[in-house]
């Protein structure tokens, strides 16, 4: 058996890639997860799928990643030809269209003049009926791979990794708490007795790895990313720019992480640490950048059932295509080249 940590970023609706990733490794009968660390979408598709999994196996994982999504909007036949399923520009012609709607343009502007508190005891977060009809009995459960959530303190600009019975609709809710949208959630601190208020795990940790350096946890760290590392163009228009913004913003995280790692493994190449002192982590990445750079903050916030569903095959393919190149590697050797990204 094959057994693997997964993180799973967050990035709104483009979670739906993570569906599609986790739907074809739930294929590999030799594969195990785990572990998932997960930050806002992540978190909610690790919750889905470590429920599922605890109450009734590969299949339970699959159902209920299935179930989260139709929440969200996915729609399981849309009838839609087999050409314009697999259109990546008509992806990003969607991605525009909702970028330059006026709808969109609107609720964007009154963001940044606004704040979700100025609408009182009269507002509600559209997440919470999602979030709530998780099985927290089996989220919390001893079953199925270990689960961590990340959120970020608004007061100390911390991270805060919820895991085990810390889990709660509240948890995953600060873990999606994008703060120019929602009302930041407050949870009781136990170790303090303060109760803090908590933003977006991405904020500073896109998703965390730490908590899967665990010793009684495989060397080898699946990072499922959908938010683009690169773009070759340099953004000019409003929308581009924020756009830009945000995804730097929240791969910046997960990139100090992988710098540390990658530090960590020249300290054992060179034998500056004896065998067993630092854990070796062996670095693995599931992405499609050609796909995520033609979509925008715009699709992340409006879940459209043709991107979720274009989403999901694109992952789908993304992790066929990593386990027939790489499936042989994992638990021997990275097959991310962590010296070369930040040469």
């Amino acid at each position: 058996m094959i057994r693997i940590n997964l993180a799973l970023q967050g990035g709104g609706a483009h979670g739906a890639y993570t569906w599609g990733v986790l739907d074809r490794l739930l294929d590999e009968d030799d594969v195990e997860v785990a572990a998932i660390t997960g930050t806002s979408a992540g978190a909610l598709n690790g919750a889905a799928f470590k429920a599922g999994m605890a109450a009734a196996g590969r299949e339970g994982a699959r159902g209920a990643l299935d179930a989260l999504w139709a929440r969200m909007g996915a729609v399981a036949d849309m009838r839609l030809p087999l050409w314009m399923a697999g259109n990546m520009s008509l992806a990003g012609q969607v991605s525009r269209a909702l970028e330059y709607s006026f709808p969109y343009t609107f609720a964007d502007a009154v963001s940044r003049m606004s704040s979700p508190y100025a609408y009182g005891p009269f507002w509600t977060n559209p997440l919470r009926p999602v979030v709530e009809e998780f099985d927290y009995g089996q989220v919390c459960s001893e079953g199925g791979p270990d689960l961590f959530v990340c959120a970020t303190n608004v007061r100390t600009g911390k991270i805060r990794v919820f895991s085990g019975e810390a889990i709660t609709t509240d948890a995953i809710l600060a873990s999606a708490c994008l703060p120019t949208l929602f009302q930041a959630v407050e949870i009781p601190d136990p170790v303090t007795g303060r109760t803090e208020a908590y933003w977006d795990g991405g904020y500073t940790g896109n998703p965390a790895l730490f908590p899967l350096f665990a010793p009684h946890l495989p060397g080898d760290v699946v990072v499922v990313n959908i938010n683009p590392l690169v773009r070759d163009e340099v953004p000019k228009s409003p929308q581009a720019i924020q756009n830009r913004i945000n995804e730097i913003s929240f791969n910046s995280s997960l990139l100090r992480e992988l710098r540390a790692i990658e530090f960590v493994q020249r300290l054992i190449v060179r034998r500056y640490v004896r065998e067993g002192e630092m854990k070796n982590v062996l670095v693995h990445m599931i992405s499609d950048d050609e796909l995520m750079t033609e979509l925008s903050v715009a699709t992340k916030l409006v879940p459209n059932p043709f991107l979720l569903n274009r989403l999901k095959a694109a992952g789908r393919l993304s992790a066929e295509m990593f386990l027939e190149a790489h499936k042989a590697d994992l638990g021997k050797s990275s097959t991310v080249d962590l010296r070369a990204m930040f040469d």
